[in-house]
């Protein structure tokens, strides 16, 4: 019975974590039945709260005690035949739920990929074993030819097999096997198939390694030295743009691969997901790709093939941080400083942490490679926590672009609302004319990001968001970019009912139909995350533009970083302002990052190349400091200001945000637990700065409203104890809704 106490000396206990915002690992027995087959990794139903309501979990670990006196109950079922995570997968979930305060079954609900969950692309088969002592059996049992053939496939093998081709190798139909089986000689077993064609995905156009100049073969060996001496070492390969850093990664790779070993690559944007496995399928035959754009079905196939130990290299975005490599040997984090490798559901981890920590667990080196780090890399590697290593020349010696700021206040075009100043334009002209191509960038999407009235001056705003709505012009839609709410215009301002509103702002799609029109007989591509939807279609236009096919290629940030086209002589950043004036310490570290990334795109071939860069902050000092491609000028004197500030990465930061649909009730419970917090805090005698609580900066998100506050301190111990002593007794309000950011890089 599910409430009995099994005998204390041969009872099998588990211990099972819930997908649910629960801390506790809960200890269920493990009946008779299912001894033999229970594992940690596996998922379970099992009996939980009143009632007893059967319930997912997540066995992490198994025993003869638990740390109760209380009855136990019993395990329900088992779901998985086979763990879906092993052993060190299980350790490093258990340090993300302790590192970004997250219950462990929380965190293994998320990285393990739904279609692996589902066993999406198999279906359940019939297979059929011999029955126990079939042989003795048989000499008492009379069979007929046919049903013999059979008994002797099965003697033969030792693995299940199905019954199409149980009969075929017995030559017979299905009636002898059905014979056998109704009288218990052979055994029926459920087995699961995998329905896709599981392929090795070959090499294209195979190449050899190339030549490495003299800084990127003393990165490889100092690299390659950790590896043989089997050393776990964080490295900050920082380099600038075109100083081949892939080519470190690759032949780095190659020796990894000669072990018998298997790398994981993170790269930032799925757009740049198809050049780079084009790049590591030309020269390793066995590459495996792992992204949100995939299917439950192809998920499922690829998590088996690198399962297998069959696949050598792993490419893919954040996610791919998880892939279940037997024999890890390295781990490359390409382009670091980019904010998509911070997950912002929860669990709100981050790929470059939780990195670090996969690498130590299986002792093996991790490479962050940028040519603009993050600060929190920089500092890391200037208190020799990690190995820094430079790569300050592009490769062949080519010179970084000069790039050129233009200060468009002024500018005719620019005044009559056009997003293309007269130099930029002249530029573009001059490129394309000279045989060349250029990419113009633009970090805003739709046609016009602003409806205003000219009446009362209001911006038409989201009903749902603190945020004007955008218009998209090849959906005759006005939308919101936080919640995708979608609506015609409205033919009347909603404030003051005045009508004639004014579209105004440029985006990537109005760019697109102003160089149309400027750029007659010029071939014209847009990317942005509404042109680029259907599966294949970064690949396809990068192609194109790879080719020659494409004159200018526009886009938001997915242009910006870690593409190489040599025949690109002109790089033009549209408004270097759209970052700087946000309300967030990371705006200026943002900005240098973007202009610095996009200028990186030209110059890259013999025709060389320039930037243009249009501004209406010509003086701003981050401005000025990409212009130079100053890195270390820049971080200098942001560590400085940062420093002065005590904000990260001198601090860690905690952000707990509270939401609702009542505006009232949700500062109300902000105010009433940042003073518990701050109370608890001063008990404790913990070295805690509480700053809040306020409106969140986008304070209503999807209707609800959004209040926050953060605690700041030099190390993660004293918020996450603080954290585990306040948050149980808290007693949250029933209409309020509580959630923590351990390390935002978000602020909105």
């Amino acid at each position: 019975m599910p409430w009995e106490l099994a005998a204390e000396a041969d009872r099998i206990i588990a211990g099972v974590v819930l997908a649910r915002p629960l801390e506790t690992i809960y200890h269920y027995l493990v009946p008779e039945e299912l001894r033999e087959m229970i594992q940690p990794g596996q998922r379970v139903r099992v009996p939980f709260g009143v009632g007893s309501t059967p319930t997912l979990g997540y066995v992490v670990e198994i025993g003869n005690t638990a740390p109760t006196s209380r009855r136990l109950k019993t395990i329900l079922e088992i779901i998985d035949r086979e763990p879906l995570i092993g052993a060190d997968m299980l350790q490093l979930t258990k340090w993300i739920g302790q590192r970004y305060l997250s219950s462990w079954g929380q965190v293994l609900e998320t990285v393990i990929p739904a279609g692996v969950k589902k066993q999406s692309g198999t279906r359940e088969i019939v297979c059929y074993t011999a029955a126990e002592g079939l042989a003795e059996t048989l000499s008492t049992t009379k069979l007929s030819k046919k049903q013999q053939a059979v008994v002797d496939v099965l003697l033969g093998r030792a693995e299940p097999i199905i019954v199409d081709e149980l009969a075929k190798l017995a030559d017979c139909g299905t009636a002898p096997i059905q014979w056998l089986r109704d009288r218990k000689l052979i055994v029926p077993v459920k087995k699961r198939m995998a329905t896709w064609e599981l392929e090795e995905i070959g090499a294209i156009d195979p190449q050899l390694d190339l030549a490495l100049n003299v800084d990127q073969q003393k990165a490889v060996d100092q690299i390659l030295g950790l590896i043989r001496k089997k050393e776990h070492q964080t490295v900050l390969l920082h380099g600038v743009t075109g100083s081949g850093k892939t080519e470190v990664y690759i032949q780095t790779i190659r020796e990894i691969v000669s072990y018998g070993k298997q790398a994981i690559v993170l790269v930032p944007e799925i757009s740049l997901t198809p050049q780079t496995i084009r790049r590591f399928r030309s020269r390793f035959d066995s590459v495996a790709v792992l992204h949100s754009h995939l299917s439950d079905s192809e998920r499922h196939a690829q998590w088996q093939r690198i399962a297998s130990g069959n696949v050598k290299v792993v490419v893919g975005a954040r996610s791919a941080i998880f892939a279940p490599t037997p024999q890890l040997g390295l781990i490359v984090i390409d382009e670091e400083h980019e904010t998509t490798f911070k997950q912002q559901t929860t669990p709100r981890y981050h790929a470059r942490e939780v990195a670090r920590e996969r690498a130590r667990i299986a002792g093996v080196p991790l490479i962050l490679g940028s040519a603009t780090p993050t600060l929190e890399s920089l500092l890391r590697a200037r208190r020799k926590q990690d190995l820094l290593i430079s790569l300050p020349n592009r490769v062949e010696m080519r010179p970084l672009p000069p790039v050129s700021i233009v200060d468009v206040r002024n500018d005719p075009h620019i005044q009559r609302g056009e997003a293309i100043g007269r130099a930029l334009m002249q530029s573009v002209t001059t490129a394309v004319k000279a045989g060349g191509q250029a990419i113009l960038f633009l970090n805003l999407r739709g046609f016009s990001t602003v409806l205003w009235c000219q009446k009362c001056g209001a911006g038409i705003r989201c009903a749902d968001c603190d945020l004007t709505l955008t218009w998209h012009a090849d959906r005759q839609k006005v939308i919101c970019h936080s919640c995708d709410y979608i609506a015609p215009p409205p033919p009347v301002c909603p404030n003051c009912h005045m009508p004639g509103l004014k579209y105004l702002g440029t985006g990537t799609q109005r760019l697109e139909q102003e160089l149309e029109a400027k750029f007659k007989g010029m071939r014209i591509l847009r990317m942005d995350s509404d042109s680029m939807k259907a599966p294949g279609s970064h690949d396809e236009a990068l192609e194109k533009f790879r080719h020659g096919e494409i004159d200018i290629l526009v886009g938001t940030q997915m242009i910006a970083k870690g593409l190489d086209f040599p025949n690109v002589t002109l790089v033009g950043v549209v408004d270097a302002d759209t970052l700087l004036h946000q309300p967030d310490m990371r705006a200026s570290e943002r900005t240098f990052q973007l202009i610095a990334q996009v200028a990186g795109r030209t110059g890259r071939g013999e025709k060389g190349g320039r930037v243009i860069v249009q501004t209406r902050c010509p003086e701003e000092p981050v401005i000025l400091r990409a212009a130079k491609h100053d890195y270390l000028g820049f971080a200098e004197g942001e560590l400085r200001h940062r420093k002065e500030l005590k904000a990260p990465p001198f601090t860690h930061l905690a952000r707990i945000i509270l939401r609702g649909l009542h505006e009232g009730t949700v500062n109300d419970e902000a105010r009433r637990i940042t003073a518990i917090y701050r109370e608890a805090a001063k008990a404790a005698q913990l070295p805690v700065r509480i700053l809040g609580p306020a409106p969140a900066p986008l304070t209503k998100l999807r209707k609800h409203f959004r209040f926050h506050f953060q605690m700041s301190c030099e190390s993660l111990e004293p918020i996450h104890a603080l954290w585990r002593e306040v948050e149980p007794k808290i007693n949250l309000h029933p209409d309020v809704e509580m959630t923590i950011d351990v390390d935002p890089i978000d602020m909105r």
